[in-house]
């Protein structure tokens, strides 16, 4: 059994999950429990089933993986979280612990402001006043140890835009417009703004923004000169800017300007002012790596909890298993 739980707290995929959901079905029925007791308060298989059960119910909510982070999103109570997955905490404990560390918090907060929201979400229970993580929760509190200033990077109470930005841009760097097609427009510019402002996303540096591109007109029908004819012929057709132009024909700035002025006027070339870029800097690529995996390890707890939820209700015998109405 204690396997069965290794292999749910390390799955990396959901065919993986659902083998393990299956070997959970498969341990119950063939399972021989001396008493009915035993079943319920030994058997690990019969808790991990219980676990998804009823995180199934708090999952089934559009706005979870939101809530989720926006739990996290707090010192104390993800410090906590990677504590009870070390062990069973009673909420003495938890405060001598939490003292160690400079927090000075009393027991009622301890559960009400900190360990009560770690069990609405599913990440924490209570058995005789000691609390621990779920099978969830200490795969999340594994994943995040790696990043332990988690909670300073993002607001502690937000809509997700942030969480939304930082993982649209993990694919590749994206334009303002690009952004704004995911979320609402009003908060746009303060949620990048802010995410600037934390080191997670920066904008690619470029000191000039306008490009040259060729028009359609057939340059046949034109004369030009040695200097036109060089710069017309450097000009991309993904377009260039005229820094990049001087470097590739070696003319100074104004002067390269002087004959873009000459190849606009006989309406061989015109200009397109391309729009600001947005990229992850290290730390926001580490953040939106570490946002993707957690809503991984929810859509695979999700669909283990699902093939749970769809077994056939089991009866419990001494000595056995039927197969009527226990769960």
């Amino acid at each position: 059994m204690s396997n069965l739980l290794a292999l749910t707290r390390k799955t990396n995929t959901n065919n993986n999950l659902s083998e393990t959901s299956q070997s959970l079905e498969a341990q119950c029925r063939n399972c021989t429990p001396i008493t009915p007791i035993y079943c319920i308060t030994r058997c690990k298989v019969y808790r991990l089933k219980n676990e998804l059960r009823a995180v199934h119910v708090r999952m089934n909510n559009p706005n979870y993986v939101n809530e989720l982070l926006n739990v996290l999103k707090n010192d104390v109570r993800f410090h906590i979280l990677q504590t009870i997955a070390n062990g069973r905490y009673s909420v003495n404990k938890l405060q001598k612990e939490l003292t160690k560390t400079g927090h000075r918090i009393s027991q009622i907060n301890i559960r009400d402001e900190y360990l009560h929201p770690l069990m609405a979400i599913g990440l924490a229970a209570e058995e005789r006043n000691e609390y621990y993580s779920t099978t969830f929760g200490s795969r999340i509190a594994e994943m995040l140890g790696g990043l332990p200033a988690f909670a300073e990077f993002l607001p502690a109470r937000s809509e997700g835009y942030e969480e939304t930005i930082l993982q649209f841009l993990l694919s590749k760097p994206k334009t303002f417009a690009e952004i704004k097609e995911i979320i609402l427009p009003k908060p746009i510019s303060r949620t990048l703004k802010r995410l600037r402002s934390a080191g997670l996303i920066k904008t690619r540096v470029k000191s000039d923004y306008i490009f040259f591109f060729k028009s359609r007109r057939d340059p046949n029908k034109e004369n030009f000169t040695a200097a036109e004819q060089q710069i017309y012929n450097a000009v991309d057709l993904d377009g260039i800017s005229a820094g990049m132009l001087a470097k590739k024909t070696g003319f100074s700035m104004r002067r390269t300007y002087k004959i873009l002025r000459g190849l606009k006027g006989k309406k061989l070339i015109f200009t397109r002012r391309t729009p600001k870029v947005y990229e992850l800097t290290c730390k926001g690529t580490k953040l939106a790596t570490t946002l993707r995996a957690i809503r991984q390890i929810v859509n695979e707890t999700w669909n283990s909890s699902e093939q749970v939820m769809q077994e056939t209700p089991l009866t419990l015998k001494v000595g056995g298993l039927s197969k009527n109405a226990f769960r």
